[in-house]
This record gives C-alpha cells, structure tokens and sequence, in this order.
C-alpha cells in the first residue's frame, strides 16, 4: 500500500507561483508513476502532470510552459512548481502515484492523497 501526503499551496493572485509538494510512503511498487491531479468545483477531477520513476514527464496543455514537476526518488517526494497561475488553475490538488502512464493519467489504480487546496485569484 503506497501513502501519500500533500503539502504547500494556499492563495495567490493571477501571475504568481506556488508550489506543492508529496512525501510517499509504503510500497515501492505502485509509484513508478507519480504526479498530480486537480478537481475544480463542478468539474471533474483531471490528471495535471505526470513523472516516471526515471524522470519521464507528460503535462496537459493547459499548464506546459507553466508547470513543472520533478521528482526526488532519494527521499520519495514529487513536486509541482506553479508559475504564472491563471484563475482557472483553482482546484484541489491532489498527489497520485501508480504503475503505468497509461493507467496513471486514467486514474486507474492510483493511491491518492487527500489533496492540497490552490485558488488563484484575478
């Protein structure tokens, strides 16, 4: 079983940056994929960007340019560093890990975290 706990985000006006981490835990297997989804109010939740245990990195095109994630196997933690935030990137974040890109970005068999909190205001 992998454990996952999120940690940064808050508040910040369109233009600024914030960034958010996750400490894994537990099971090795299961995290060759790690990375971050987000759910807006009304939306559906939506993979945001993805990392391989190798350093493999897949975004949506809403956030490439902006986003960046990367990855620290030493002390098994993911980041996702947040730059010029845009109103529409408000949601919950929420760090996942799982085996495959493919199943990672469907949400299949992902271990999730309970999610951190990022509102960008305009």
């Amino acid at each position: 079983q992998v454990q996952l706990h999120e940690s940064g985000g808050g508040s910040v006006r369109a233009g600024g940056s914030l960034s958010i981490s996750c400490q894994a835990s537990g099971y090795a297997y299961g995290r060759e994929h790690m990375g971050w989804f987000r759910q807006a109010p009304g939306k559906e939740r939506e993979w945001v960007a993805v990392i391989s245990s190798r350093g493999m990195t897949f975004y949506i095109d809403s956030v490439k340019g902006r986003f960046t994630i990367s990855r620290d196997n030493e002390i098994d933690e993911v980041y996702l560093q947040m730059n010029s935030l845009k109103p529409e990137d408000t949601a919950m974040y929420y760090c996942a890990a799982g085996t495959s890109a493919y199943n990672f970005k469907a949400g299949i068999g992902n271990s999730w975290g309970q999610g951190t909190q990022v509102t960008v205001s305009s």
